[in-house]
């Protein structure tokens, strides 16, 4: 498979997964919102800060409002990562790659673009529409995994497309355990107060683990959260179990299983095992905000190492100078 075709499979997946993420997110949020006292700013910067858009946010709107921070992740064409923009580039990724995927999937994806655009377009929406807005996004874009998986051979094409998905919902996952430990709690007081376990369950909603949380852990503490969603390896959304698939869909594409063959295997391989014999609570106490800040590091680095590995012509371009 040409690097070009696999790249824009690769992005395809991962703006979709971005898509749904924002939408997670966004409809949590509204949720919480009705149980909280009413400050805006408390309740919706976090979400422009987990997305790592706030430098853009304040260059665009004066203050924090609900409103304009809805606007800016959902629909706001200045940033090129709120939902329409997401939903715009999958689409022109899946229009680009035609004939390496199905007309199930192709079809799921458009009308996923006219879901966004006909929204976007109509003015002074009730948070109850928002709200079905939010779902519907989600649901579409599952569907389109689920239709990815039902009708796409399990060749490079498929093997690139989990790849971008598991990596983007890895990442998405360690910036929202983050504004929890961050920015949602910052007086020391109120934890274990009502309000903490609020925000703690609404976190566990976001990324859709509430109910195996419960099955597993009962209880809702902190530290259980943190390890269910950094090292758990049974549920889907956890860092370390999305690691652990893109580690195999890098060994089918490297055709290497022993030690590695290339760098994006070596960079994926070490932050693997240093989640695997990680210790939550030698996490805490290190800073958790620390760890995952330096996670997300280290997880941009893998994507790097990823395009570098396969996407990249440059090699190529040395050979033939060298030549």
């Amino acid at each position: 498979m040409l690097g070009r075709v696999a790249n824009t499979i690769y992005w395809m997946n991962r703006y979709l997964e971005r898509a749904e993420n924002y939408a997670r997110f966004m409809d949590v949020n509204y949720n919480l919102s009705l149980e909280l006292p009413p400050n805006e700013v408390e309740q919706w910067q976090p979400l422009v800060l987990i997305t790592g858009d706030w430098e853009l946010y304040e260059s665009l709107y004066p203050k924090v409002e609900k409103s304009k921070v809805i606007y800016f992740l959902t629909f706001d064409k200045e940033n090129p990562n709120s939902i329409f923009n997401c939903i715009l580039n999958s689409r022109e990724n899946a229009r680009a790659v035609r004939a390496e995927i199905t007309k199930e999937v192709w079809e799921q994806i458009n009308a996923l673009y006219y879901l966004v655009k006909n929204t976007a377009a109509k003015k002074n929406q009730t948070n109850k529409e928002l709200r079905r807005f939010f779902t519907d996004i989600k649901n579409g874009c599952q569907l389109v995994y689920g239709m990815y998986y039902a009708t796409i051979s399990r060749n490079e094409g498929w093997h690139f497309a989990k790849l971008g998905q598991i990596i983007e919902r890895a990442d998405k996952t360690s910036r929202v355990l983050d504004a929890k430990y961050h920015l949602l709690l910052k007086s020391p007081k109120l934890v274990g107060s009502s309000l903490d376990l609020i925000q703690w369950a609404a976190l566990l909603k976001s990324v859709s683990a509430f109910d195996m949380y419960r099955k597993k852990y009962g209880k809702l503490t902190s530290s259980g959260i943190a390890e269910f969603l950094i090292l758990d390896t049974e549920f889907p959304r956890s860092i370390l179990a999305c690691l652990l698939s893109a580690e195999r869909c890098l060994i089918t594409l490297s055709g290497s299983s022993v030690g590695f063959s290339n760098l994006a295997q070596k960079k994926l391989g070490v932050l693997k095992s240093q989640l695997e014999y990680a210790d939550i609570n030698d996490i805490i106490a290190e800073g958790m905000h620390e760890y995952l800040d330096d996670l997300q590091g280290k997880l941009n680095d893998v994507s790097s190492a990823i395009y570098n590995s396969f996407f990249s012509i440059e090699p190529y371009i040395q050979t033939q100078s060298q030549s």
